[in-house]
């Protein structure tokens, strides 16, 4: 299963390709590690000062300052109240330099997560643009929305808080080992003999989480997948009374992953206070020689507390690192997933040189064999041609090859074995843009966006005006629906065409088809699911738009098609007939059976009116 893959704690391949993605916001992530190296310091620092404040001004057995902080000394007044205030001073300041750093690294880095999110799903939705629709026909549309969305998300954590986060873990942890072997090498050797126990925890932690994040990857997945299914047959689910069937099932699928997340939470509960008591073992063993040192005078009060607070600042990192690497972990594979999503091919590519589009209007199919899948024939040795102007019909059993027709047309495939021909040109030399934008095409399921009706129609194209759409629905029908709604034109139309009736759906469809003046239409099952009123609509809008234009009709029933000029029957991808309906008829074959099997029930046939 896809969602099981696992993403490598350190992937040069996967990290040479996401680094270029912050390359544009490379000053933005240097002034983040600037800042941050700025809270290391601050935080290393505030121990050294309560180091002074007690041996100078309470203990009295220092004079001031080592190393880098030795500049201070001329500046500390040799009063107690005075020298306390003035630390205390430098204390606060540090702490507010902190907090100042601390927000600007986090909005700068939040910054550019936020960006490179933007750019990587911009550049996954534009990917997803140009690729073939036979991607989308073996990739299910919840996959692809998963890849654009949520795994771009895990990229975020990686940039925003994981990178910079991990680099400034190390700089503390480097720092304050300095620091401490500064103060005490002995006391830091004590300190560190429990380090070994917390490297053996944290890997045990680690590989548990690892294997929890897994298992709720998959159970989020199926719990996605089976309320996007269930939701959508709904009333499919109430007509058949499975309510309490399904119930039980979400439920078990709802266990899953409440146990996956469980165990993680199991994983945390245990992990911290483990940490915890490990370091304050190794602090206990501190104080315990510290106190002992402190009282024969090998090290002062001052040291010793400064090293508690380093002590105290050494752990949380290393319990950070631990959280961070499953972020890294599941940033690398959500990385693997979207990259494989940029990588697909794009297979049906334009020519280098496009040849125009001429005046014929003609289609012609040449010797086409085409395949979905290797050698699993759909079309074998198809060859016909359409004239201009002319109106043919493709009739068939189910699978023999009509939609299939319509595919090659459009170059949403290439064939195998022979060629297309449109305007007397291989659509393999035409730009696709171009080929496309000659056909106007109505499918049995019309599909609306959410938006407006004119949105709908239009399709984001600017040029075609109101009067053009106007123009196109009063000559389908639809006009007396637009002017029936208040909103007119701006009557608002939501996900699917939720809104409409499938007749007024499929009168949009013609709206769109009709105001851009396609030279070539395309009906494929146009007129099967809409009511006889709305058909009778639907043939009136036929009459204008088949009107100059060739056509491609494609029907299961036949009495939308027997007025065509021809009539191609298709049968096993394989064109077994061609004719007028009387001819067909006449010939009395496999068109006069489906004609005789359709009919001995049916109501009498309304004609396609050319």
């Amino acid at each position: 299963m896809e969602e099981q893959v696992k993403g490598k704690l350190y992937d040069s391949r996967q990290l040479r390709r996401l680094l270029p993605y912050a390359w544009p916001y490379r000053w933005t992530v240097l002034l983040s590690l600037i800042l941050l190296t700025g809270q290391t310091l601050a935080q290393v620092v505030t121990p050294m000062l309560t180091r002074v404040a007690i041996d100078k001004y309470i203990v009295k057995k220092v004079q001031g300052f080592d190393g880098f902080l030795a500049i201070l000394n001329p500046w500390l007044p040799s009063d107690v109240w005075q020298g306390l205030t003035f630390i205390s001073s430098i204390f606060g300041l540090m702490l507010l330099l902190r907090l100042v750093m601390e927000y600007a690294q986090q909005l700068a880095m939040q910054y550019t997560g936020q960006r490179i999110m933007f750019d990587l799903r911009r550049d996954l939705y534009a990917h997803l643009q140009r690729l073939d629709v036979q991607y989308f026909d073996r990739n299910p549309v919840g996959r692809i929305v998963t890849r654009v969305t949520s795994d771009v998300d895990q990229l975020n954590e990686f940039f925003s808080a994981a990178l910079v986060t991990i680099l400034g873990d190390i700089m503390i942890l480097a720092f304050v080992l300095m620091a401490m072997f500064g103060l005490s090498w002995q006391l830091s050797l004590i300190m560190l003999c429990v380090l070994p126990f917390v490297v053996v925890t944290t890997m045990v932690f680690r590989k548990k989480v690892s294997n929890d994040y897994r298992r709720q990857r998959v159970a989020i997945a199926k719990l996605n997948s089976y309320l996007q299914e269930h939701v959508s047959g709904m009333n499919v689910l109430q007509l058949f009374n499975r309510q309490h069937a399904a119930k039980r099932q979400f439920q078990s699928i709802n266990g899953e992953n409440m146990e996956a997340w469980k165990s993680s939470i199991v994983a945390y509960a245990w992990f911290y206070p483990v940490i915890e008591f490990q370091g304050l073992v190794s602090l206990g063993a501190v104080l315990a020689w510290g106190g002992f040192a402190a009282r024969d005078g090998q090290l002062t009060v001052g040291i010793l507390v400064a090293f508690f607070q380093y002590a105290m600042r050494f752990f949380g990192p290393i319990q950070d690192l631990s959280e961070k690497y499953n972020t890294v972990q599941s940033s690398m594979a959500a990385s693997e997933r979207v990259f494989a999503m940029l990588d697909e091919p794009i297979h049906l590519k334009a020519p280098g040189n496009p040849l125009p589009l001429n005046d014929d209007s003609s289609i012609e199919f040449r010797n086409v064999t085409f395949a979905y899948k290797e050698e699993d024939w759909v079309l074998r040795d198809l060859s016909f041609r359409v004239a201009a102007g002319e109106t043919i019909a493709i009739v068939g059993h189910t699978g023999a090859g009509k939609t299939s027709i319509t595919n090659l047309m459009l170059r949403f495939y290439d064939v195998q074995k022979g060629e297309v021909l449109v305007s007397g040109q291989n659509v393999n030399s035409v730009a696709p843009t171009v080929l496309r934008s000659q056909f106007g095409v109505v499918l049995q399921d019309p599909f609306l966006f959410t938006g407006t009706l004119r949105d709908n129609i239009r399709l984001g194209d600017e040029s075609i005006d109101d009067a053009s759409i106007e123009d196109a629905c009063r000559r389908v029908n639809f006009w007396d629906f637009v002017q029936s709604r208040p909103e007119g034109l701006d009557f608002k139309v939501h996900e699917r065409g939720a809104g409409l009736s499938t007749g007024q759906k499929q009168l949009v469809s013609f709206a769109r088809a009709l105001v851009r003046k396609p030279r070539f239409l395309i009906l494929d099952e146009a007129t099967s699911s809409v009511d006889t009123e709305t058909e009778q609509r639907i043939q009136k809008a036929l009459d204008v738009m088949l009107t100059g234009r060739t056509a491609i009709v494609i029907a299961h029933r036949l009495s939308t098609i027997q007025k065509a000029d021809r009539i191609l029957v298709m049968h096993r991808g394989k064109l077994r007939e061609s004719g007028t309906h009387q001819e067909l008829l006449r010939d009395r074959g496999l068109y006069w059976r489906l004609y005789q099997l359709q009919y001995k029930n049916q109501e009498a046939p309304t004609p396609l009116q050319k």
